[in-house]
């Protein structure tokens, strides 16, 4: 290494903190448009004249267009360069922003969703593997830590900021609030993103980017839309059959071709698997808690909607506090005892909201969210930190492709398995089908929601069997190697 080199290297060093500043800003956006139009499509079908269930794609398509891409810009981010990726996809989220923002038709709101998607993958496939590169080994975690509380300060945040922006000025601003930041991180990105990363000659694999592509697309459509029209019809199950044979179709090829785009060997590493299922279910469960939380306050405990964003946003903030900690304190004692505490803590506290009904206090639901968001901080930081640290510096952008893509499929799995959880054990206790709340009947409500929150904690605890059977493989290897 000659002595510009050097000192491009050492100017990245100094400047790390404002390049993880800068890369939380757009992972922060990214996550909050995930989740700020949903409190905002009441008022989005009325204005666009549409109905609930067709406005709902608004939502839909951001979520099933990231899903579906965000594998692929990773592996183009290994070839091209994170930074390179990372910077189109600002201009791309920021210029589909400004679309939608001045949209005046469902179609065109809809099809400007999916460019800003591509734009949000292009920055979520790469984020990570940016941090993990500019980051030494021993502040990795911490900020690792601080990129996963970004990411869920911005999926939580969301409804209530959207809440506040349609109350006081239009549902257009929800979108172009993203313009001005977009444009700044842009500017800020041309000065201090790293140029230094290395490319390679490599091509993309087209066969394997189109079957995962049509496979993701095909499955968290039958899961989102299974959600309203029910899992045993026609058109779910033929989705469902549509991916397990393109995503069959795709290993088979991704085994036998010399560049996948998927290197499946990735998966050969036992920690890097483990980190990854472990951080599959802890997002399932998590996302039953998040999905009936709204409904339990406002229709059982009769709270207003900015009450309930209020007592919502208790997760957030202590995340926000407990993950940058936690990731700091794995570069310092390690991971796996932390994401250990972590999941234990987690099912804890969905075991106890388990045990809520309609007499509960408030005091006991922010208690207990407390207590998911502590172990939720303990676990994802260390977490992210082992996924990123058991692969090589030329697969950075797929694995840290592969987290995010994980994350987003645990959330939808979540939702979809509480949603039909809840509603079924409602179904159950009253002797007839339903689908919503049904006023006066708090009781089949709580019912429905205990199954729902059992499920979910008895999830996190089978990931926090598999995190001390992890741990107790370290210590077997440890022994080992001192033996020797």
């Amino acid at each position: 290494m000659d002595q510009s080199q050097y000192q491009i290297q050492d100017k990245i060093y100094k400047n790390r903190y404002l390049i993880l500043f800068n890369v939380v800003m757009m992972t922060f956006m990214a996550c909050l448009d995930g989740s700020i139009v949903n409190v905002t499509l009441p008022v989005l079908a009325k204005r666009l004249a549409v109905s609930n269930e067709v406005v709902s794609w608004v939502v839909t398509a951001y979520l099933i267009t990231i899903a579906a891409t965000i594998l692929i810009f990773g592996r183009l981010g290994d070839i091209k360069g994170k930074t390179k990726v990372f910077m189109t996809g600002i201009v791309l989220f920021t210029v589909g922003s400004l679309l939608c923002g001045i949209s005046g038709s469902i179609y065109t709101l809809t099809g400007t969703r999916a460019l800003q998607a591509i734009g949000a993958a292009c920055t979520m496939s790469t984020s990570q593997g940016i941090i993990t590169q500019i980051f030494p080994g021993n502040e990795r975690g911490k900020a690792l830590g601080i990129v996963g509380s970004f990411v869920a300060l911005g999926s939580l945040t969301g409804p209530p900021l959207g809440g506040f922006i349609v109350s006081v000025l239009s549902w257009h601003f929800i979108f172009l609030i993203n313009v001005p930041i977009g444009i700044a991180t842009f500017v800020m990105s041309m000065k201090i993103l790293p140029r230094t990363v290395s490319k390679s000659e490599e091509k993309l694999d087209a066969k394997g980017a189109i079957l995962f592509t049509i496979a993701i697309i095909s499955l968290f459509a039958s899961l989102i839309t299974g959600r309203d029209v029910g899992y045993a019809n026609p058109a779910i199950i033929s989705g469902f059959a549509v991916f397990i044979i393109s995503m069959t179709v795709f290993i088979l090829i991704e085994k036998k071709i010399k560049v996948p785009m998927l290197q499946l060997k990735i998966f050969g590493n036992k920690l890097f698997s483990l980190s990854i299922f472990c951080g599959f279910i802890t997002f399932v469960a998590m996302s039953c808690s998040n999905i009936i939380q709204p409904f339990y306050l406002q229709d059982v405990m009769k709270l207003s909607p900015g009450a309930t964003g209020l007592i919502m946003m208790t997760y957030p903030l202590i995340l926000a506090v407990v993950a940058p900690a936690s990731g700091h304190l794995s570069d310092k004692i390690g991971s796996e005892v932390l994401t250990f505490v972590g999941l234990m803590l987690t099912s804890a506290g969905l075991f106890l909201t388990a045990t809520l009904n309609e007499h509960s206090r408030i005091w006991n639901m922010v208690i207990f969210i407390a207590i998911m968001s502590v172990g939720n901080g303990l676990f994802q930081s260390p977490n992210n930190s082992l996924i990123m640290s058991t692969v090589s510096r030329n697969m950075l952008g797929i694995a840290g492709s592969i987290n995010s893509l994980v994350r987003n499929l645990g959330m939808v799995t979540g939702i979809a398995l509480s949603t039909t959880l809840l509603y079924s054990g409602m179904s159950n206790f009253l002797g007839y089908h339903v689908s919503t709340y049904v006023p006066g009947r708090d009781d089949a409500f709580v019912h429905g929601m205990r199954i729902a929150y059992i499920t979910a904690g008895v999830i996190c605890v089978t990931g926090a069997l598999l995190t001390a059977w992890r741990l107790y493989g370290k210590k077997a290897r440890l022994k080992e190697a001192s033996a020797e």
